[in-house]
């Protein structure tokens, strides 16, 4: 009889760890590790993103209580107006397939090729020439995002806000790296779908913070690997999974026997 009650226990064992929570393991693996090869100018200019066509600019002027959108095409020598207790909201502005943006009182004002800061000075001349007393322009480019997947408390899309952002920092707004996570071995997948280029991160080395490689890029994957314990833990699930319908089978057949020799 003890050793009925113990393979019940056993049994029963088996039965609580069967959930497995195996997520993401087997993306991204590959046998040979590729090498980063951008050059020293690109490293140099990690993160200064070029408006492209289909980009997406929200672009508004800090010194009017109006949107640029309000300003009407036939007005010159406008003065701008500024009022603290109004809430400005930017508007979105399309680049077209020709790197152009239509702006009210400009026409079409070419942006493809720029910076941000490029794209928002090039604006602020032309209105200032024109239209616009000592304008403040502001441009932001909203479409801009990488994706996590893995270990993180909120996989999927992340935009990119600002110029230069870092791998902590959008680390920081998935949420943080899970318990689960391999702070040594976390991917960055960059380029083109022809020509991948995989960099490898670990976190544990303090002079990965200054990594110019880290300064993410628009359309970036970020993958946080499982760390060692994580998939130990995932192996035993998987394989208490596997013989649990025959522990339950020998549980059932030795109560049946233990019952039948009352």
């Amino acid at each position: 009889m003890p050793r009925i009650f113990l393979l019940l226990f056993l049994g029963g064992c088996f039965i609580l760890t069967s959930c497995s929570n195996k997520q993401y393991q087997t993306l991204f693996q590959q046998k040979n590790s590729l090498t980063d090869t951008s050059t020293r100018n690109d490293e140099r200019n990690a993160g200064l993103y070029r408006i492209r066509p289909q980009d997406l600019l929200q672009i508004r002027n800090l010194q009017n209580n109006k949107d640029i959108v309000d300003l009407s095409p036939s007005v010159t020598g406008v003065q701008s107006s500024f009022t603290p207790n109004t809430q400005q909201q930017a508007s979105s502005y399309l680049v077209e397939d020709d790197g152009t943006v239509a702006l009210t009182g400009l026409g079409r004002v070419a942006v493809a090729g720029l910076t941000r800061v490029e794209a928002q000075k090039k604006i602020e001349d032309l209105y200032h020439k024109d239209l616009l007393k000592n304008p403040i322009i502001e441009v932001k480019i909203t479409n801009l995002a990488v994706t996590f997947f893995g270990e993180v408390h909120t996989p999927g899309n992340q935009p990119l806000i600002k110029d230069r952002t870092s791998l902590v920092q959008m680390i920081g707004a998935a949420g943080g790296l899970t318990d689960k996570a391999n702070e040594k071995n976390i991917k960055i997948i960059r380029g083109s779908e022809k020509n991948p280029q995989v960099i490898e991160v670990d976190l544990t080395d303090i002079s990965s913070i200054n990594d110019p490689r880290c300064i993410l890029q628009n359309g970036d994957i970020i993958y946080v690997s499982e760390n060692r314990r994580a998939i130990r833990n995932d192996n035993f699930q998987n394989f208490s999974s596997i013989i649990q319908p025959g522990i339950l089978v020998i549980n059932t057949l030795l109560v049946i026997l233990a019952l039948s020799r009352r």
